[in-house]
């Protein structure tokens, strides 16, 4: 890791928070106009036996999703509810999360995904006897089952995300190495290393993610995950693919605005590779690359004729 990133990201204090009782799995989630599908998300994390505490970050719900999240917290003791800070981003709201969680191991899940049996239970035994620091993805799957993109993903540069975007990497055999996204590679049989899996559902012990800085505040929507994996690399960890723990992960379900979510990706992804760059032509061709990304982003949901629709987006 440069200089300039080791300075921004200071590891949180891992003693805060300390558990009074053992807890195993702190599930946290952060929620933000989720739409309807939030009361099933809250009800299959707590279904889950592996599920020791559940924490819930609300970064500024409409009405009637604060009553389902009201009526999760005074239903179940797991529940902790943070609330009163507004949308302060997601990054930001995952770390207030994992500092005010009690558990070993954290699970971080989207609200618009519904966790399946056995897939905390899998994270975790993914995690067992791992060298630190290690991210484990679960296998984000589509509402019909085939996965979804962006589950397993390869190192995500401006070359990789070029040849991804023009579809080089898939159309000439000897640029597949390329490729970024690996959702129609065929599924591993057990865990192996990816570069970079998905945000909507990965685990970390609690000790790792402190220690490690969390996830960088500088992204306030989208790439944290992308980001946080190639630091967790930078570190000496490991990044790793379960493709037994599963999780439904709908997505376009928030009520933001799909212009406003992709200005965040694309503001976010320049940031990423301003941010990984370690010399001057790197540095040159990342800041040339900032206005082209930040317009290509936008430019999607106006062309997909969703640039107004309330709809859309990956995180929220």
């Amino acid at each position: 890791m440069n200089d300039s990133s080791r300075s921004r990201l200071k590891p949180f204090d891992v003693g805060a928070a300390a558990p009074e009782v053992e807890i195993g799995v702190s599930v946290v989630m952060v929620i933000y106009h989720t739409g309807p599908v939030l009361t099933e998300s809250l009800a299959c994390v707590l279904a889950d036996p592996d599920v020791g505490e559940f924490v819930l970050v609300d970064n500024g719900s409409s009405p009637e999703e604060a009553a389902v999240i009201d009526a999760a917290a005074s239903g179940d003791p797991r529940v902790t509810l943070l609330r009163g800070q507004e949308n302060v981003g997601f990054a930001r709201a995952v770390n207030m999360g994992a500092q005010a969680a009690h558990g070993r191991t954290l699970v971080v899940l989207n609200p618009d995904a519904f966790l399946q049996d056995g897939c905390v239970r899998a994270l975790v035994r993914a995690l067992k006897g791992r060298p630190a620091p290690c991210v484990v993805g679960a296998r984000v799957l589509n509402p019909d089952g085939t996965e979804q993109r962006g589950a397993r993903r390869g190192e995500v540069t401006p070359i990789t995300s070029l040849l991804s975007v023009t579809g080089l990497s898939r159309r000439v055999n000897q640029l597949h190495g390329f490729e970024v996204h690996h959702e129609d590679d065929p599924t591993p049989r057990k865990r192996i290393a990816m570069p970079t899996i998905s945000g909507a559902c990965f685990a970390m012990r609690r000790e790792d993610f402190l220690g490690i800085g969390g996830l960088d505040t500088h992204f306030f929507l989208h790439v944290e995950d992308v980001d946080l994996c190639w630091r967790v690399r930078q570190a000496g960890g490991e990044v790793l693919f379960e493709p037994g723990a599963k999780v439904v992960h709908l997505g376009s379900t928030s009520l933001t605005s799909p212009l406003k979510v992709e200005f965040h990706k694309g503001v976010g992804l320049a940031l990423f590779f301003r941010k990984r760059a370690d010399n001057g032509w790197r540095r040159a061709l990342a800041l040339i690359l900032t206005p082209i990304i930040v317009t290509v982003s936008v430019a999607r949901p106006i062309l997909r004729g969703q640039a107004f629709k309330h709809r859309g987006g990956l995180r929220f």
